[in-house]
C-alpha cells in the first residue's frame, strides 16, 4: 500500500534550514552548474522532481537521500520509496522560493550519484547507440533520452560539452526514462568517436544536406552496430567530426522547412535504426 504523508511530522519554514540546503538554488542555473560540476559541494547528487520520475530513479538502483513535499501534500508518496528516508514537507513560501511556483510537480528528491561506467563498458553490448556533441540544452537531451529508450536504442554517448543526463530538467522532461538508458562521457570529438568505430559501429549522422542519404533507404539487421550522431540545435555537428562520419543521412522535408528540431530529428531516427528489433 502506498504510504501517505504526514504532512507536519517533518516541517520546514525556513529557506535556509540546512536539512533542505541540497534543495536551494534549483532555479538559479550558475549555482546549480557549481553544485553539479564535478569537485563541487553537491557533487555527488542529483535532484529528481515529480513522483513518476522519482519512482523511475528508485526503480533503476538510485539511492534516495531526501524528499522535499509540499505541506499541503495529502495525496501518497509514490509505493517504492523506503521506509525511513527523511520527507521534509514545506511550508507554502518555501516551496515558492525553491521552484518559482506555488506547488511543485509532487515532491522533489535528492539522490545519491553513482560511477558513471566506461566508454568500453557501455558499448560491450550495445547494438544501437545515441552519440550527442555539444548538446547543451536539457530539454533536449530530456526528449532525445526518452525516444532513445522507447525506440530500441541501447546507450547514450556524450561529448564533454554535453550537459549531464541526470540535470532536474533533463529527467523531468524524460519522464524519468533517462535513469534506463547506459550513459558514458567520451572524450571530445572527433577523437572521442575512434572507440566506437573500433567496437565495430558504423557512424551515421544527420544532415540536411541535399546530397545526403534519404533515411528512408537506410536499412539494418537487428545485431549490427550502429552510432547515430547528432550535435547541438542550430549549429550540428561541427567539421571536423562529420569528416569522421561513415554515413551522412537526411530526414526528406516538405515546405521551405530546411531542419528539424534535433529532438524530433533523433526520435524519427531512433525509430529507423529500431526497425525490425525485438520489442
Amino acid at each position: 500500500m502506498a504510504r501517505l504523508v504526514v504532512v507536519p511530522a517533518t516541517p520546514v519554514e525556513r529557506i535556509d534550514d540546512p536539512r533542505i540546503a541540497e534543495f536551494v538554488g534549483l532555479r538559479d542555473a550558475d549555482l546549480r552548474r557549481r553544485r553539479e560540476s564535478p569537485g563541487g559541494d553537491l557533487a555527488g547528487i542529483f535532484i529528481a522532481e515529480g513522483d513518476i520520475v522519482v519512482e523511475r530513479a528508485l526503480r533503476a538502483g538510485y539511492t534516495l537521500r531526501s524528499l522535499l513535499v509540499d505541506g499541503a501534500r495529502t495525496q501518497p508518496l509514490p509505493d517504492s520509496v523506503p521506509e525511513g528516508v527523511p520527507v521534509f514537507a514545506a511550508a507554502p513560501e518555501v516551496v515558492l522560493k525553491i521552484t518559482g511556483m506555488a506547488m511543485h510537480r509532487g515532491c522533489i528528491a535528492s539522490f545519491d550519484r553513482r560511477p558513471v561506467p566506461s566508454l568500453n563498458d557501455v558499448l560491450a553490448d550495445a547494438t544501437r547507440v545515441v552519440v550527442l556533441e555539444n548538446l547543451t540544452n536539457p530539454t533536449n537531451l530530456g526528449v532525445i533520452a526518452r525516444s532513445a529508450v522507447a525506440l530500441g536504442a541501447d546507450a547514450l554517448v556524450l561529448d564533454p560539452s554535453c550537459c549531464d543526463p541526470l540535470y532536474r530538467r533533463a529527467s523531468r522532461v524524460a519522464m524519468g526514462e533517462v535513469f534506463a538508458l547506459p550513459y558514458a562521457w567520451a572524450p571530445r570529438f572527433p577523437d572521442g568517436l575512434d572507440p566506437l568505430t573500433a567496437a565495430g559501429f558504423e557512424l551515421l549522422a544527420l544532415t540536411p544536406a541535399a546530397e545526403a542519404e534519404s533515411i528512408d533507404e537506410v536499412t539494418f539487421g537487428p545485431d549490427d552496430r550502429v552510432a547515430l550522431v547528432l550535435g547541438a540545435e542550430g549549429p550540428g555537428l561541427r567539421p571536423e567530426t562529420l569528416a569522421h562520419i561513415d554515413r551522412p543521412v537526411r530526414i526528406p522535408l516538405h515546405g521551405r522547412v530546411d531542419s528539424l528540431n534535433v529532438a524530433a530529428a533523433a526520435a524519427i531516427a531512433c525509430y529507423v535504426l529500431g526497425r525490425g528489433r525485438p520489442i
